[in-house]
């Protein structure tokens, strides 16, 4: 067992939960300030025991959504249930928001203290000592304006964001139109359009409307080739067969194919979605691959469950460790690997192009000063959109080998791609954790094949 993988992985587990305790302590502790100012004391009493009796159904249902067990001691997918993940999401930011202007406060005050200018710039420093401003400088009623509507804005804006992002962004199916410069890829091959779907995540916020949507905008692309690259459900008492029933009206010329996500293996469903796929007339690819023709052309389509990296005891895994006997040299290949991460080794063994979901493109990302954040980036350097590699690269142990063609560890693909191996990561569908999406709409991808 690496004890140093688990130490880590229970400091991380220590971390988060003292953050989630210290967030909801702030938000109680200010809702006892602001009830207390109450006249009738019977009224503060009954929204004291409103609020403790709603926290407490939101830490239960909090740690019983994370079961991926068949049975739940509340209903998943209800409106009470999303309310409370949206609680413990806005929440916690909030909390971080709102500790982040208080140490802004804190900083101007001690720059004002340490200052060798008084605060009306006309006291210095005597005998090398700062000069400290008057303490109605500090106390100004400007300074305090500000940050109170800064701790206000910040300690709204998640709030707001996670509504918005429930409400309306989580809802918002878009098509995304991506070439491919592939390498190897023969004549009659140029202009072949893959449909691809990922993490579906059927369950009470994602509905069996919601991804017949998705599969009507699918099949509007006219696409060739349809694949969906794992995570159809999210927990055990999710209805798979609903899901595959769904999928099975993919239509197109080449037919609709898949391969399970990490999500089926929490919810022990690898082996229904593969007999629910043969019964629908598709085929879900489990280390193993299927010769496509087309035009007169071949095309060699490999598929594999989810890649695991680590064991429970942090032994690390070998990446696509059965895959090299499916790679074939005759044809190009498209690897369907809901895992990201095994990007790097499928370009040591040569594939031309990997299809790949899991990270939901973070779900939240955030623009600061030109820089894009995203939680994904935790997991993965592979987080949305389409990367590249050099073939036959070693993998190394990493997840993102040094940078080989670009300066960048994440490699955006370019016109010199005739080279490299390719790597599409798609948003996917739906949500898992808080129900919310920001910055990351649910993704359709319409893939068109490119001779590089």
């Amino acid at each position: 067992m690496n004890w140093s993988w688990v130490l880590l992985r229970g400091a991380v587990g220590v971390s988060l939960l003292t953050l989630l305790f210290l967030s909801q302590r702030f938000w109680y502790r200010a809702i006892w300030r602001v009830t207390s100012n109450l006249l009738s004391l019977w009224l503060r009493i009954a929204l004291r025991l409103v609020y403790l009796a709603a926290l407490l159904f939101v830490i239960l249902s909090a740690a019983d959504g994370i079961r991926m067990g068949h049975h739940h001691l509340m209903p998943r997918g209800t409106l009470v249930t999303a309310l409370a993940g949206l609680w413990f999401f806005s929440a916690l930011f909030a909390y971080l928001a709102v500790k982040g202007i208080h140490g802004l406060d804190r900083v101007w005050i001690w720059l004002r203290r340490h200052s060798p200018r008084s605060g009306s710039g006309k006291r210095r420093a005597v005998a090398g000592k700062a000069a400290v401003p008057p303490a109605e400088m500090l106390a100004s009623p400007g300074r305090r304006y500000f940050f109170q509507t800064a701790t206000a804005l910040a300690g709204a804006g998640p709030f707001l964001g996670a509504v918005y992002g429930f409400a309306a962004e989580r809802l918002k199916y878009q098509v995304r139109r991506v070439e491919v410069p592939m390498a190897n890829l023969p004549p009659a091959l140029d202009g072949l359009k893959i449909a691809q779907l990922s993490d579906i995540h059927l369950s009470g916020y994602m509905t069996r409307e919601q991804v017949r949507r998705a599969v009507d905008m699918s099949n509007e692309q006219a696409a060739d080739l349809a694949v969906v690259t794992g995570d159809f459900i999210t927990g055990a008492s999710d209805p798979v067969a609903e899901c595959v029933e769904e999928l099975r009206h993919l239509r197109a010329p080449l037919g609709a194919w898949g391969c399970n996500g990490n999500h089926e293996i929490y919810a022990k469903a690898e082996d229904a979605a593969q007999r629910l796929f043969a019964q629908a007339g598709m085929k879900l690819l489990r280390q193993e691959r299927a010769q496509l023709s087309w035009r007169g052309a071949q095309l060699n389509l490999i598929g594999v469950d989810y890649q695991r990296e680590r064991t429970p005891g942090g032994r690390r895994l070998p990446m696509l460790a059965h895959a090299e006997p499916l790679v074939r040299r005759d044809m190009p290949n498209i690897l369907l690997s809901h895992n990201p991460n095994a990007f790097n080794h499928a370009a040591e063994l040569g594939i031309e192009l990997t299809l790949s979901g899991h990270t939901h493109g973070g779900q939240v990302q955030v623009e600061i000063l030109d820089h894009r954040f995203s939680p994904a980036r935790f997991i993965t350097d592979y987080i949305a959109g389409l990367y590249q590699r050099p073939f036959f690269a070693p993998a190394g142990n990493g997840r993102a080998a040094a940078p080989l063609l670009a300066a960048a560890s994440e490699m955006r693909l370019t016109g010199r791609s005739s080279h490299g191996a390719a790597l599409y990561v798609n948003r996917g569908l739906g949500t898992v954790g808080a129900p919310v999406r920001l910055g990351v709409p649910p993704e359709i991808t319409l893939l068109v094949l490119r001779r590089a």
